[in-house]
């Protein structure tokens, strides 16, 4: 049963980032990049903190240092793929973003020796071609600086899964929570006063849009994937929120009034495939197959 919950809560975070898309569009209209991140994770430790007060008095050392070292592998992916948007396109720093889904398994294996599993890493691939239907345009211009360094972001986001799945056995999935949002913040506000970027335009469609990215996509989402680490392991986990993408371009048409394509729909079929590959590993197909030879003797 924890499998289920935990799968139901990585597929409800995917959804609240891909709708984290479109108020993301909204909010660079009124805010720098940089104060989205120092707001967002502010609103996430201050939440989690007020919501769990009672816990944080439960708070060990090791929780603090590992969401230490979980908080700085999310900023320093944010800060990259941020970074990299400026010399790249959306579109492949989207697409590149969502390599992590494949860089996971062989992190897992290099580091503990788990033995990679060939329809899970199948589902991986199959969901990076999806993601580069709904996010990639025809035309692919060479490689360039923000390319390297939304990589670099991709590492970033494929490490934070991984040491999540580790440390979350071994720690309460709500304190963890609360210190990597911590770290997170505090690196967002240092590296906000090295940029200078201090004030802020409260405009309230640029505002509301900020909250819901930090009690939605930041509070609620980061700490359903804690949770949901606890009962699935790292790749399942990389490729579920790879849907993201998916339910991006979902959101994307409801709030934004993007047309529909038929590479978006190619996309979006493709990724679905990868769920259900990695999710039931053809258990379907064999049980037909050996009822097929019952049958038939």
């Amino acid at each position: 049963m924890g499998k289920y919950i935990g799968e139901i809560m990585l597929f409800t975070t995917a959804i609240i980032w891909g709708s984290g898309f479109a108020f993301s569009d909204i909010s660079l209209d009124y805010f720098t990049p940089y104060q989205i991140l120092a707001v967002r994770f502010t609103i996430g430790v201050f939440i989690l903190s007020l919501i769990f007060y009672q816990r944080l008095k439960n708070m060990k050392k090791s929780t603090i240092k590992r969401g230490f070292i979980l908080g700085l592998l999310l900023y320093m992916a944010f800060l990259l793929q941020t970074v990299g948007l400026q010399y790249t396109t959306p579109s492949k720093n989207a697409f590149i973003t969502a390599i992590n889904v494949v860089i996971v398994p062989f992190i897992a294996f290099f580091m503990d020796k788990r033995k990679i599993d060939r329809f899970e890493l199948s589902g991986a691939f199959l969901a990076i071609i999806g993601i580069a239907f709904l996010s990639l345009e025809l035309s692919i211009s060479e490689i360039n600086l923000g390319d390297l360094l939304t990589l670099g972001c991709a590492f970033g986001f494929a490490y934070q899964i991984y040491y999540t799945a580790k440390y979350v056995k071994d720690e309460d999935p709500i304190l963890l929570t609360v210190a990597q949002m911590g770290a997170a913040a505090l690196f967002s506000w240092l590296f906000l006063f090295f940029k200078g970027e201090v004030e802020f335009a409260l405009e309230w469609k640029g505002t509301l849009s900020v909250l819901y990215l930090g009690l939605f996509s930041t509070t609620l989402a980061y700490c359903f994937q804690t949770m949901a680490q606890k009962y699935t392991n790292e790749t399942k986990t990389a490729i579920i929120l790879s849907t993201e993408a998916l339910w991006g371009m979902v959101f994307s048409i409801i709030i934004l009034s993007e047309v529909l394509t038929g590479r978006m729909i190619v996309g979006a079929f493709l990724i679905l495939t990868a769920i259900i590959l990695a999710e039931t590993k053809l258990d379907f197909l064999k049980g037909k197959s050996v009822k097929n030879i019952r049958e038939i003797k």
